[in-house]
């Protein structure tokens, strides 16, 4: 469980009022850098493949390609590939060069190809060089607009090959905007520490970030790591450091973004907010940076989750939300889910309806339109200002070659405190923009707590109820930045035992392994799932389920293998634990007593909770109300 930190708001490094001094605009130049040619990552659990491809005798380091006679190489890699629809459709950029040093022994072929919306490939130009000197190729961002990228690959057919300072860049504009990252962190002090040294030890990527601001809102600080000490050094005055008591993702990102578009110099800055706990590409950071930089309007710019368990594999590519569901995550036309991105490519352009912070860029134009994240404290905070800001005329871009490794979303568990703010956070935001009818959001909401009750997660149950009722309260808890809540939510989850994630080892006994799991092969047709469920129901409250006790693995805890039994023994997702159900007719009765209840008070109260959570917002967003939670006067 998060606790709220003791802390005050405290600054080392640069404080507030010299962000001025901080935030000057890039210097000018003529090119642009939009891509380097990488062709490794910097964590060796990263294969090479998402970078490059070779064949035969070759070599490489983060941004050289040593190719032996006779050897090949390509980036139609995830790193590798230019992105060359999102150019065509967000910015006004004809050309785009690609620019490199090589030298050979012999004679090398050069090829720039490009891939349409449906992936059939086709080639650009063909160069064919020897000895040593500079590759400077233009190359016409033309005939994308539905998909498509460009890529190079490097025949050694005649002599070795050395590559290196590959990169693809464009006219500068006239003005660059000056950018600052934003990482809030709550005790991680060493992910943080790791996250902030990657960025920090690229010169390159950094050569545009003009600051970098740490929120610590833990009691375990980031600053009390001896390796931050180098950190630190290496960033000298380029690091804010702020503290301040937990506010959760929300207060800590608003945080960041309260002092940089405070300055008066940041009026065109881009704010790069970031997760402490990621694996960072630092080129990821130039790309979003350098896109944002040349889009025709202030864009959102977003960066992908990779998988930190399997590196080569994408989360989503791109996002958005179905209110009448509360559903944050939906796949957008297009994109794909869960790819092995070493065997499959993002061809098809999509959009996104909004981009998750674990790396995303936020231009200070859309700030100051759209005021600052909602205090939801944890979850949907990034989903609603994506949302918010669509409804305004922002867009958001969710670029294909620029991602960040994520701890998996499958890996955490479903039964914890966390679906009390995926339930009233969602309520809250789709209040604001959905339809909000009350008869099918009271429906979907008492289903959903059924299939709770008859799958013996009490605790969890009460968890949605309590989201629920709070929502119906109105803002006035939001008010405190969502801390109390928390020690709330312990005490409601203590009162249920099966809330419980135990050693698997430790209740052993308590489970028959001999149970017969035939079971498992049933599904319920989705026509025919509210008569199971009723049906489940009945068996349930008449105790007529299986009496033996059965393991049940987490890939088959659905409520209707579930409800079966009068205990169950159940995997978590997390696959550190497991978790002991035991049905409780008595529990069960009064949970769905409850439910009712909340749920026809949503039903006949969702006309005038859609008018006061709109009404609240502009309050809720502004900066005087961040400064009041952070205790910041004036």
């Amino acid at each position: 469980m998060e606790q709220a930190a003791a802390g005050d708001t405290s600054t080392i490094g640069h404080e507030a009022d010299t962000l001025d001094e901080v935030l000057t605009e890039p210097v000018r130049r003529d090119r642009l850098i939009v891509q380097r040619g990488v062709f490794a990552s910097l964590s060796p659990r990263v294969p090479e493949k998402m970078y490059v491809h070779t064949k035969g005798g070759a070599a490489s380091d983060r941004y050289g390609l040593q190719l032996a006679d006779g050897a090949t190489a390509h980036t139609n890699t995830y790193f590798g590939r230019f992105p060359a629809t999102f150019w065509q459709r967000w910015t006004d950029v004809k050309t785009v060069n690609l620019q490199l040093t090589y030298g050979c022994s012999g004679t090398a072929e050069f090829t720039v190809w490009a891939s349409d919306a449906r992936g059939r490939e086709r080639i650009v130009t063909v160069d064919t060089v020897s000895g040593s000197g500079e590759l400077d190729l233009e190359l016409p961002i033309e005939r994308f607009v539905d998909g498509g990228a460009m890529w190079f690959s490097i025949d050694a057919g005649n002599g070795s090959v050395l590559v290196s300072d590959a990169r693809w860049t464009v006219a500068a504009p006239e003005h660059l905007r000056p950018a600052a990252v934003v990482i809030c962190t709550f005790n991680r002090a060493d992910d943080c520490t790791v996250t902030v040294g990657t960025l920090a030890s690229d010169d390159g990527a950094m050569a545009d970030i003009e600051a970098v601001c740490i929120v610590d809102q833990g009691t375990d600080q980031v600053r009390s790591r001896s390796a931050f000490a180098e950190v630190a050094d290496k960033l000298g005055d380029k690091l804010i450091y702020l503290t301040q008591p937990n506010l959760g993702g929300a207060g800590g990102f608003s945080r960041g973004m309260y002092e940089i578009t405070g300055s008066a110099k940041a009026e065109h800055a881009n704010v790069i907010v970031m997760d402490d706990d990621i694996l960072c590409e630092p080129e990821s950071v130039l790309r979003l940076n350098a896109f944002a930089n040349m889009t025709v309007q202030p864009t959102i710019v977003g960066a992908q989750m990779l998988s930190l368990s399997n590196p080569q594999v994408l989360h989503v590519s791109a996002e958005r939300e179905v209110l009448d569901e509360i559903t944050a995550g939906a796949l957008t036309p297009g994109a794909r889910m869960g790819i092995d991105l070493v065997k499959k490519k993002q061809d098809m352009r999509f959009d996104a309806g909004w981009n998750g912070w674990w790396t995303c860029l936020l231009p200070a134009e859309i700030i100051a339109d759209c005021g600052l994240p909602i205090p939801l404290f944890f979850q949907w905070d990034d989903i609603e200002y994506g949302i918010r800001a669509r409804y305004a005329g922002h867009p958001t871009v969710t670029l294909p070659n620029a991602g960040v490794w994520h701890a998996d979303f499958y890996l955490k568990d479903y039964d914890d405190w966390a679906r009390y703010f995926s339930i009233r956070n969602g309520l809250i935001v789709s209040s604001i923009y959905g339809r909000f009818d009350g008869n099918d959001m009271s429906k979907y909401l008492f289903r959903k707590i059924s299939e709770l009750i008859v799958s013996m997660q009490y605790g969890l149950a009460a968890t949605f109820i309590k989201a629920a009722e709070d929502f119906l309260a109105g803002p006035d808890f939001l008010y405190d930045g969502g801390q109390s809540v928390l020690k709330e939510l312990r005490e409601l989850r203590d009162r249920y035992p099966e809330t419980k994630p135990l050693p698997a080892a430790q209740v052993g006994k308590e489970s028959d392994p001999h149970t017969q799991m035939s079971v498992w092969q049933f599904e319920p047709d989705k026509k025919r799932e509210g008569l199971v469920l009723l049906k489940r129901a009945v068996q349930q409250f008449a105790g007529k389920v299986d009496r033996r006790t059965v393991t049940v693995p987490a890939h088959f805890a659905s409520w209707w293998h579930v409800s079966l039994f009068d205990k169950a023994v159940v995997t978590d997702a997390s696959q550190n634990a497991v978790r002991v159900r035991h049905r409780d007719k008595d529990t069960a009765v009064d949970l769905a007593k409850q439910a009712a209840k909340v749920c026809w008070q949503l039903r006949k109260e969702a006309p005038r909770m859609k008018t006061v959570w709109q009404e609240a917002l502009p309050e809720l967003t502004s900066r005087e109300n961040w400064a009041r939670l952070y205790g910041i006067d004036g």
